[in-house]
């Protein structure tokens, strides 16, 4: 690799106290680092009030331009020889001006999760249906996603699931993509022993952002079907919601009869969760890996969620001790982990096992380090053997490009 300069395009600025994809972008962002990498990190994002200070880490932030000529003149500057962009609209927005301005730049997407699939099973949600694969593939998201991963160099996949949806379903060549969950350190004695007790834990807590719309859909399913009867068994427990972005009709829910909590952003989840006893998920729909989960595995909280929440972690036959899809089996599983030391031990040790079983930094550190070096000694051959990569790239730089230019031309008015 002829330089060390990585440009990451963030759809956002990182947000890892506030949002999953804040914290598997942090992540990314810290390997680079090890690695040596000088990192630039852009976005045509506004910051927030929960965005990260990457100057901290000794990255250049650079605010960017939508549809405007200076990003060209930005790019070929700073000639980074690894271009990842954050989700697929990313690539849509600025893939053609990379391929124009750095064609010899490793082009990475981080698909964070295939928004595409969330959006189906949303759908399939509203209608009360299963999830179907051919359903999916109508949808003008999934083609839009799918493009922009045969235009990229490697995308990386953070889901089991979802690169075997790819692979079985989309024939997507086994060298475009790269399975790369979220990456842990190793649970060790010396953290577990360091674990907050069960008798010195108490009350139910969820985590998630409110601009995310499984998180609004499961916490309105606690609160008119699941919580209710957890409440009922136990009288004395509260649940707290936990999360920034809440909309006003989550934040009515609010209620200290019930102990229906709403709480708000937190700037340490470790400390909630360390003292919670019991982690809930009851999500519906969605994609990817669920952070609120992991979260939750890394701090010794036993988790309940659904087939949804734990899809693509582990070992399904295990992962049944805590997962339950209908909201009574739900509650009653709840109400048995909160009560039941040894159960609740045994949970918590599946959690542990998990991380370390299935999200080892280390091993997919250098799943990912090897790939990069695979690539860069050999881009030139697999972009030529990308085929359906080589026709969306070249339609989409004449379309994508006269569009861009037509709306800067249109701005400039």
């Amino acid at each position: 690799m002829d330089s060390n300069k990585v440009l990451i395009l963030g759809l956002t600025w990182p947000e890892p106290r506030a949002t999953a994809a804040g914290i598997r972008m942090m992540q990314l962002i810290h390997w680079f680092l090890e690695k040596k990498f000088e990192i630039t990190f852009a976005s045509t994002a506004a910051f927030t009030d929960y965005s990260e200070n990457l100057t901290a880490y000794g990255i250049d932030q650079q605010p960017i331009k939508l549809n405007h000529h200076s990003f060209d003149e930005f790019t070929q500057r700073l000639n980074p020889a690894i271009v990842v962009f954050d989700r697929y609209i990313m690539e849509e927005q600025f893939g053609w001006r990379i391929a124009e301005n750095v064609p010899n730049a490793l082009r990475i997407l981080d698909t964070e999760d295939l928004h595409s699939l969330r959006s189906s099973r949303e759908k399939t949600r509203y209608f009360e249906k299963e999830f179907n694969s051919s359903e999916w593939l109508s949808l003008d998201i999934t083609k839009r996603e799918l493009a922009s991963i045969f235009r990229s160099d490697l995308s990386l996949i953070i889901s089991e699931f979802e690169i075997k949806l790819l692979k079985d379903i989309v024939k997507v060549d086994e060298s475009l993509l790269l399975y790369l969950p979220f990456m842990y350190d190793h649970l060790n004695e010396g953290i577990i022993s360091n674990w907050t007790p069960f008798a010195k834990r108490q009350h139910f807590v969820f985590i998630g952002n409110g601009k995310h719309a499984p998180n609004i859909d499961a916490i309105s399913w606690l609160n008119t079907s699941i919580w209710p009867l957890i409440r009922q068994a136990l009288p004395e427990s509260e649940l707290h919601i936990y999360g920034p972005y809440m909309p006003e009709k989550i934040r009515k829910m609010e209620c200290v009869e019930t102990g229906f909590r709403i709480k708000g952003w937190i700037r340490d989840v470790a400390s909630i969760l360390s003292g919670a006893r019991l982690n809930l998920v009851p999500l519906r729909y969605g994609a990817g890996l669920k952070g609120k989960l992991m979260d939750g595995f890394i701090n010794g909280t036993p988790s309940v969620t659904t087939s949804i929440g734990l899809e693509g972690i582990g070992n399904a036959d295990e992962l049944n001790l805590f997962t339950q899809d209908e909201p009574i089996s739900f509650s009653k599983l709840a109400i048995e982990l909160y009560q039941n030391k040894y159960k609740w031990k045994e949970t918590q040790n599946i959690g542990t096992d998990l991380i370390n079983n299935f999200f080892n930094k280390v091993i997919f550190g250098e799943n990912l380090n090897k790939k990069i070096i695979e690539l860069d000694k050999n881009l030139n051959q697999h972009r030529t053997t990308n085929i359906i990569g080589g026709i969306l790239a070249h339609k989409t730089l004449q379309s994508t490009k006269y569009l861009s230019k037509w709306i800067e031309a249109k701005n400039n008015i």
